[in-house]
């Protein structure tokens, strides 16, 4: 599917809830960072509480979120916290992530990122509890690009969360900027390329988690 393509499908998707709200995506009209932060994290948990549920399972809530700011972010197995970064770390059961990157993400791209990129997070959190097995690191963020998309959607069906005009782009401009620059699929630290990404969003937006 090419890119041209792929953005208008996102469009139609997005456009096609029907939903105009306030500038943010929280139909509380939450306008600060803080605020869409902590929706982001408390929808996406709750999301896979009940998808958790449903398949007759207890979801596990993550034992801390942790804001960091360049190199001072907690280690992870022994790893230290990259800036610039939002990570799930399995060993500690927990999420971090660069505020002060992540909240210049929300200034310049605005609060769709954010959105992105805690639910992407919490998808590798599921992958842990589900006991998920990947040969290539690739095929775990692609699965979580999925899953972010998948939550996403189901957060605006249910009135969770407004989409409004601009929003599809803001989520393609995230995707985009995250993406890698080569298919190099043996890489260990590979994410997918922009495209690749889009595409696994928007399986999960258009057709939910269980498509993942």
């Amino acid at each position: 599917m090419s890119r041209r393509i792929l953005i208008f499908a996102l469009v139609m998707f997005v456009s096609a809830c029907g939903l105009t709200g306030p500038r943010s995506m929280d139909n509380e009209g939450a306008d600060s960072f803080e605020e869409d932060v902590r929706t982001a994290r408390s929808l996406s948990e709750e999301f896979w509480k009940q998808q958790f549920s449903q398949l007759g399972r207890v979801y596990l809530p993550i034992n801390a979120f942790i804001p960091y700011s360049g190199g001072s972010g907690p280690n992870c197995g022994g790893a230290p916290a990259a800036p610039n970064n939002a990570f799930y770390c399995s060993a500690g059961h927990f999420i971090a992530y660069d505020q002060t990157w992540m909240e210049s993400l929300w200034s310049e791209m605005g609060d769709g990122s954010v959105y992105v990129i805690i639910p992407h997070e919490f998808g590798h959190a599921v992958q842990a509890q589900l006991q998920a097995g990947f040969q290539l690191n690739v095929q775990a963020e692609l699965q979580a690009d999925c899953y972010a998309g998948g939550t996403l959607a189901a957060l605006v069906r249910s009135g969770a969360l407004t989409a409004e005009p601009g929003d599809e782009n803001e989520l393609i401009t995230s995707l985009e900027a995250a993406g890698d620059p080569t298919d190099d699929w043996l890489n260990p630290s590979a994410h997918g390329t922009a495209e690749q990404r889009q595409q696994s969003f928007l399986l999960g937006y258009s057709r939910g988690v269980t498509a993942c």
